[in-house]
């Protein structure tokens, strides 16, 4: 009898991310294939778990990656296809549906991708979002502004974070926009803008129940610091605290009304400064950017890439058990630049679980058991990041982030 093959597990990359998902499906003794951009074809991939690679120009060109991929299946079968990128959970769910493979179809990812179409499924689940309207009917926007007030906050509907977030002060200046925007304005929602504190849970998914979960805050709401400038901070929510046990019921509550069966989930939070109450904002089938993954893992030992990608090439009917997790807490620090390789050497603390490596930045991942201790770094480091490293500028040919 001939030897059983391995099965294959087709992974889309966008960006260059997801190098710890890629080297635990080779340990899990799958065979590995990677689609990436021509533009990253010399990045920082682990070559030794992947055996093939191939590059696309244009990874988003829906028609050309179902030539491409079919292309491929011709002689490799492919039994799984993974988005490692939010940009690419759309194309894979496309990818999915023409090929019959399991996982998140066409519709369900929109529902992880499109803004207008994740605030309506939660808010016919009555989970409390802020209000809203569809860039469509103008009669219906105009009622909607005379019955919220302002301000407001235009966002494209299927963009990542606060890219492409404007914030709207009077009627007077959103009607231009949309002119400019022409034809896509349709692509856009218009939303109350909610001030308050900003947070994001963290999750694994299993047979649609939520099986980790962890909760942080942003020192500032990510909107901010992308428009305003100034340090991205962000830390474990304290444990057994009622925001804890608020998020992590919330998120609970989101992920089952958007009918996540498998797989990583982040999901921001905003908690209204005049009312107190927690709103949803936005979900994304995906682990989390800006280094959340090592986070999580330095306050609790897990690694949401590797664990995803144990998710997804489980044999069948084998159950998943996460590892045994720490209950320390964690935070990130980290800002833009103004050194090209700043000197973070005069930060010796034994907190300081990571130094982020990444060129026009400073910044750490620290891990402490004491939430006190971490808060004392946190608002020191903060006061030196501005004295030693900060610049509002970007860093040349960098994005922001």
């Amino acid at each position: 009898m001939a030897a059983r093959q391995p099965q294959t597990i087709l992974c889309l990359a966008g960006h260059e991310k997801g190098q710890r998902f890629l080297s635990a499906a080779k340990r899990q003794g799958w065979r590995v294939l990677l689609i990436t951009t021509t533009a990253l074809e010399h990045g920082d991939w682990p070559r030794e778990s992947i055996d093939e690679i191939f590059y696309m120009p244009d990874m988003y060109n829906l028609t050309d990656m179902i030539h491409g991929v079919s292309y491929l299946a011709r002689s490799r079968a492919i039994d799984r296809i993974v988005a490692l990128d939010d940009f690419d959970v759309e194309t894979a769910a496309g990818l999915r549906e023409h090929m019959r493979l399991p996982g998140m179809g066409d519709s369900r990812a929109r529902l992880f991708r499109d803004k207008l179409a994740m605030r309506t499924g939660a808010r016919d689940a009555g989970i409390r979002v802020p209000d809203f309207v569809g860039i469509f009917n103008y009669d219906r926007i105009r009622e909607y502004m005379q019955r919220v007030p302002p301000p407001w906050v235009l966002k494209r509907r299927s963009e990542a974070a606060a890219i492409g977030v404007v914030k709207i002060e009077a009627p007077d200046d959103l009607w231009p926009r949309l002119d400019a925007l022409g034809d896509r304005q349709s692509f856009h929602l218009l939303e109350r803008y909610v001030p308050g504190n900003v947070y994001h849970v963290d999750s694994l998914v299993v047979d649609g129940e939520v099986v980790f979960a962890e909760a942080h805050q942003y020192g500032q709401p990510p909107m901010d610091v992308v428009h305003q400038g100034g340090l991205f901070i962000t830390k474990t929510v304290q444990r057994g605290s009622e925001d804890e046990r608020t998020l992590r019921a919330m998120n609970r509550e989101v992920l089952r009304a958007l009918g996540l069966e498998r797989g990583p989930s982040h999901t921001e939070f905003i908690k209204g400064r005049e009312d107190g109450q927690f709103y949803f904002l936005e979900t994304a089938a995906r682990v989390g950017g800006a280094f959340i993954t090592d986070l999580v893992e330095a306050s609790t030992g897990i690694n949401l890439w590797e664990e995803w990608a144990r998710l997804e090439t489980l044999p069948p009917g084998r159950p998943y058990r996460p590892p045994e997790r720490r209950q320390d807490y964690g935070a990130i620090i980290n800002t833009l630049a103004r050194q090209e390789y700043p000197d973070t050497s005069a930060y010796r603390d034994p907190e300081i679980a990571i130094r982020l490596g990444k060129d026009h930045h400073a910044g750490f991942v620290l891990r402490s058991p004491d939430p006190d201790r971490l808060q004392a770094l946190l608002d020191d480091y903060s006061r030196r990041f501005y004295q030693d490293f900060y610049t509002s500028l970007p860093a040349p040919d960098k994005p922001v982030g």
